[in-house]
C-alpha cells in the first residue's frame, strides 16, 4: 500500500496529472536490461530497444534472462530501464577519469564501463561494505578491465582527489519512491522524516563530488525518487552553494522537464530532466547535468607499478593471453592489471584495483574467474551449448570430460565464463563456490 503521507503529497504537487501518476503504480512494471557490448551474442529472448539507451533493452518477464547462462558470462546486464538515463547523460568517453560516487550495485558503473571502452579510468566507490561486494562482483562479471572498486566515504575521497575527474555520477542515496513497485521495503521505509534525511546527505555528497571535478568537467545528480526536496530543490540550492558551476541544457527528448516551481521559482529546475512513470516505460527517475566552470586542477600523478613474475609470465605464454596495457599492482600475492594513469591507492579500501590477474604462491600462478570473464579467448578452451547439460553442470561445480591438459578457459556459446584445469581427460571446475547454482 502506497504511504498516505506520499498520496496526499503527490496530489497536490501534480493537481489533474495525479490520477494518471497513481494509475501506473497499478499496471505492471518494465523490466530491461543492458548488453554487453564485449560480450556480443544472439539472445534467446525477444528485446524492445529503450529510447534513452543506446544498450538498453525491454524483455518479457516471463523470459527470465538471470537464469541464462549468458548472464553469468556477463552478455547483459539487468537493469530497470528509466535508471539507464544517468550515465547516458553523462556521456562518459574513453580515456577520461570517471567517478561513480555511489555505485552499487553496479548498473550504472557497468554502463559507464562500456561507455568507455576500456580506456581511461573508472572509480566505483560504496560506502557500505556488502554492497561494495556485490558492486565488485558486478564489475567481475562485465568484464570491466579499466575499473577500481572502492568502499570509502566521499568525505575521505574529496581530501584525496581534488579536482581530480573529467566525469562524476552522483546516484545519490534517496526515499525511493520509484522504487514502490519494486520492493515492499520502500514502501514501508518511506516517511516525511526520511525525505528530509536524504536531502541533508546528499547535499554533503554533492558538495564533496564538486571538490573532486576538474574545471570543465561534468557531473550527474539523480536519485530514484520524486519528491522535489530531494530533486529541484536539492540541484537549485547546490547551485547556490557552488556558484563556480552550472546547470547544463541538454537535449532528451524522452525526459519531462524538471518544476521551477517546486525550487520557489528557480529556472534552473527547468534544465534538470523528470522520468515520470506514467510518461514512458519505467519505475521513474530525476537527474540533472551539471558543468564545472572554474576551480584547481588537480595532480595526476600515478601508482608504481612492480615487475611481472616469471610464473605470470609463463602462464601467459602457454595460454596465448595478452593483457590490457596498465600498471601491475600487487595486494600480497595476488596481482592486478591496473588501468594506465592509476591513482596511488595506499590507505585506500581497495576492492580491486583494475582486472585482478590471479595469486602467484609456491611457484604456481593461478588465474582468477575475472580474467576469465575479461579474456575473448585463450589457447586451450571448452565450449559449451547455452541450452546443453554440461554448462547447468560446470555453474553448479562438477567435472566435466576434456580433452585438453592444464588451464582451460570454459566458454558458453563463444562467450568466457570460468576456468577449469584439465587431466587425464578430465576438467576439474574452477569456478567459484560463492557463484554456483543449487543442483
Amino acid at each position: 500500500m502506497i504511504p498516505p503521507a506520499f498520496t496526499d503529497k503527490m496530489t497536490a504537487l501534480l493537481g489533474g496529472e495525479a490520477a494518471e501518476f497513481f494509475a501506473a503504480y497499478d499496471t505492471p512494471r518494465a523490466v530491461g536490461l543492458r548488453v554487453n557490448p564485449r560480450k556480443r551474442a544472439a539472445l534467446p529472448f525477444a528485446l524492445t530497444p529503450v529510447p534513452w539507451a543506446p544498450e538498453g533493452f525491454y524483455y518479457d518477464p516471463a523470459a527470465r534472462p538471470g537464469l541464462h547462462p549468458f548472464h553469468e558470462a556477463g552478455a547483459y546486464y539487468l537493469q530497470e530501464p528509466s535508471a539507464m538515463a544517468p550515465a547516458v547523460l553523462l556521456d562518459a568517453r574513453p580515456g577520461e577519469r570517471v567517478l561513480d560516487l555511489c555505485a552499487a550495485p553496479g548498473g550504472k558503473s557497468t554502463q559507464l564501463a562500456a561507455a568507455m571502452q576500456g580506456q581511461g579510468l573508472l572509480v566505483c566507490n560504496e560506502i557500505h561494505p556488502k554492497r561494495a561486494q556485490i558492486l565488485a562482483s558486478n564489475i567481475e562479471r562485465m568484464g570491466a578491465a579499466n575499473a577500481l572498486v572502492l568502499n570509502e566515504h566521499p568525505k575521505k575521497l574529496e581530501a584525496r582527489f581534488g579536482g581530480f575527474f573529467d566525469r562524476i555520477l552522483v546516484d545519490a542515496p534517496c526515499s525511493g519512491e520509484g522504487m514502490f513497485r519494486k520492493e515492499a521495503a520502500a514502501v514501508t521505509d518511506w516517511s516525511p522524516e526520511t525525505v528530509a534525511m536524504c536531502a541533508a546527505r546528499q547535499a554533503e555528497i554533492l558538495d564533496s563530488a564538486a571538490a573532486m571535478l576538474r574545471p570543465g568537467g561534468r557531473l550527474v545528480y539523480s536519485t530514484c525518487t520524486f519528491s522535489p526536496e530531494e530533486d529541484e530543490q536539492t540541484v537549485c540550492a547546490f547551485l547556490r552553494r557552488h556558484p563556480e558551476f552550472s546547470v547544463l541544457r541538454l537535449d532528451a527528448p524522452f525526459f519531462a522537464p524538471g518544476r521551477p516551481e517546486w525550487a520557489g521559482g528557480d529556472e534552473n529546475a527547468a534544465a534538470c530532466f523528470r522520468l515520470w512513470p506514467h510518461r514512458l516505460r519505467g519505475e521513474g527517475h530525476f537527474a540533472a547535468a551539471l558543468q564545472k566552470n572554474d576551480g584547481q586542477a588537480g595532480e595526476r600523478s600515478a601508482a608504481p607499478g612492480v615487475k611481472a613474475p616469471e610464473e605470470l609470465a609463463v602462464f601467459c605464454r602457454e595460454n596465448g593471453i595478452d593483457f590490457p596495457n596498465g600498471t601491475l599492482l600487487a595486494f600480497g600475492s595476488t596481482l592486478f592489471a591496473a588501468p594506465a594513469g592509476c591513482p596511488p591507492l595506499d590507505g585506500l579500501k581497495v576492492l580491486r584495483a583494475g582486472l585482478e590477474l590471479g595469486t602467484v604462491q609456491k611457484g604456481r600462478f593461478t588465474p582468477a574467474h575475472a580474467l576469465a570473464l575479461w579474456l575473448p579467448g585463450a589457447g586451450r578452451t571448452l565450449n559449451l551449448d547455452p541450452d546443453g547439460p554440461e554448462v547447468l553442470e560446470y555453474l553448479n561445480g562438477q567435472t566435466l570430460p576434456c580433452a585438453a591438459s592444464g588451464w582451460t578457459l570454459v566458454t558458453v556459446g563463444g562467450l568466457s565464463l570460468g576456468w577449469g584445469k584439465a587431466s587425464n581427460g578430465i576438467l576439474k571446475n574452477h569456478y567459484p563456490k560463492g557463484l554456483r547454482r543449487a543442483r
